[in-house]
């Protein structure tokens, strides 16, 4: 089985990592990854906020936590110090697909690379708020964008998940 398939089958969502902070020259590849997904009609209409500035982190997680309904001391990161934010043009009609294509590749770039990454809801409902909005217009960014997810990333805390098993029927063939 070729290395892409072998990482494909092995990677699984981290819930507990190391505080360290991952390298810039780590996050650039993971974030280049996520650069390089498909997209419709190859518009690139993704963007990938990175987020390693710890009082941001926790301010973006207490926002979360908020919005999914869970006790002030949760933290939806499970601890990851870095985060990759995507989001796709709200009026881009593929926007979903998308972005979900850029989230697998930075999830897959990250195992390739010894790191955990999982990926974390409720991106849309941040950044339809004015932090959100405003956040981005902090950043330079022009137009309406819709949140995707987060990428939380960073070094594994424990030992490596096993692969459930694959639920059976599946698969339905046509020949």
């Amino acid at each position: 089985m070729s290395e892409v398939l072998e990482k494909i089958k092995s990677r699984r969502s981290i819930r507990k990592y190391k505080p360290d902070m991952v390298p810039q020259e780590l996050l650039d590849q993971i974030i280049e990854a996520g650069l390089y997904a498909a997209s419709g009609k190859d518009f690139q209409n993704t963007i990938i906020v990175q987020v390693t500035n710890k009082e941001l982190r926790d301010e973006i997680s207490r926002i979360n936590c908020k919005i999914g309904g869970w006790a002030e001391d949760h933290d939806p990161f499970y601890g990851a110090p870095a985060m990759l934010i995507v989001l796709a043009k709200k009026d881009w009609y593929n926007n979903k697909y998308d972005g979900s294509l850029v989230m697998g590749n930075m999830m897959l770039a990250a195992h390739d690379l010894g790191l955990g990454s999982c990926w974390i809801n409720r991106a849309r409902e941040e950044f339809e708020t004015e932090w959100g909005k405003n956040l981005l217009k902090s950043l330079g960014v022009e137009g309406e964008y819709e949140g995707v997810g987060h990428c939380a990333v960073g070094y594994i805390d424990g030992e490596y998940p096993k692969a459930r098993p694959r639920k059976e029927n599946r698969v339905y063939y046509i020949k």
